[in-house]
């Protein structure tokens, strides 16, 4: 029998129940009406002797999946979707900003993609745009914030550095980015080919010229505070940076935009991505990195990745497989 079907069963057997009398009648109440929106989405939890809270800018729609993931077969792409109960119609990726506190430092990494850039900041729809007002909920003022590492120069990544004034966002912090992608988003030889760019680069410009006071350049390798370091993994652009965060022997490994789907860019890593500015090396990178998850098993954090983005990467056949960490409930109020 099926769920269908045992379902109309049972709701036929409560009516015929009622109509005869033989159940007693509930008592009647008022409709609610619908509330209409969620809670505030942030996430915390401990890691070693550090606290990390996860807070959402908000879904990002990308519409058809096979529109900004390339270089599948005919359908494939729509397969691999639906096998995961997901709708290829209608791709959809999360924002993941993460707050560490060091007990040192409070570090933002990557903030969301913000109201700088006006009509341009809702180039992905209506739902983004969220991290401040959840940092707010989460009980985090942006001006706590004194580092803000950002992997990359992409409008959803950094446009909410400053608002839709040009006022910093964040006034007492400074800004950690790797030097070739500064260089590269600000320069207006590189308006050219798909449309977005000039907005992607009007965007940076108006967002990372607020700090050209307070930059800090990442070096691969190298500390940005003391228990993060940034390790280089270029191709989704070319500074595109990834950090390591370190507290005694446990480390977890926040990943920008180094796979932007747990489904189709972990089974498929050398699959490309239609906003990737070298998307052979991306695809490199991806693979390499992923082999590397896998076999030495750091926790992973995802900007991209469903709510919250945390968990880890294993082997599966001849790609990878997305394992979520369980939630911490022990972490609710």
């Amino acid at each position: 029998m099926t769920i269908a079907r045992r379902a109309l069963l049972g709701a036929g057997i409560a009516a015929a129940g009622l109509a005869t009398g033989t159940l007693p009648p509930s008592r009647a109440h008022a409709a609610a009406p619908m509330i209409g929106r969620g809670a505030p989405a942030w996430y915390r939890f401990r890691f070693g002797d550090y606290e990390v809270t996860v807070v959402s800018d908000g879904a990002l729609p990308l519409g058809k999946a096979e529109d900004a993931f390339v270089g599948a077969g005919p359908g494939e792409v729509n397969a691999m979707l639906r096998a995961a109960m997901l709708d290829p119609a209608n791709a959809v990726l999360e924002q993941n900003a993460v707050i560490v506190n060091t007990g040192r430092h409070l570090v933002l990494f990557d903030t969301g993609m913000g109201d700088s850039m006006g009509e341009a900041s809702r180039m992905f729809g209506p739902t983004t745009g969220r991290l401040l007002r959840n940092m707010r909920a989460a009980g985090i003022e942006p001006a706590q914030i004194d580092m803000v590492v950002l992997s990359h120069a992409h409008c959803d990544h950094c446009w909410a550095l400053v608002d839709a004034q040009g006022n910093r966002n964040f006034p007492n912090a400074q800004v950690a980015i790797a030097e070739a992608d500064l260089k590269y988003w600000t320069d207006d030889a590189n308006i050219r080919g798909p449309a977005f760019m000039e907005p992607f680069i009007r965007g940076a410009q108006k967002n990372l010229a607020a700090y050209r006071d307070r930059m800090v350049m990442v070096q691969d390798g190298q500390p940005v505070v003391p228990g993060i370091t940034a390790i280089s993994a270029p191709g989704h652009t070319v500074g595109h940076t990834v950090y390591a965060i370190a507290s005694g022997p446990r480390v977890m490994v926040y990943t920008g935009d180094l796979a932007h789907h747990h489904v189709l860019l972990l089974r498929r890593p050398m699959l490309e991505f239609a906003f990737d500015t070298d998307p052979k090396q991306s695809a490199q990178t991806r693979a390499r990195m992923l082999d590397r998850f896998a076999t030495d098993q750091p926790q992973v954090l995802s900007y991209h990745f469903p709510w919250p983005g945390l968990g880890n990467v294993v082997k599966e056949g001849e790609g990878f497989a997305w394992l979520p960490a369980p939630m911490d409930v022990t972490s609710l109020g």
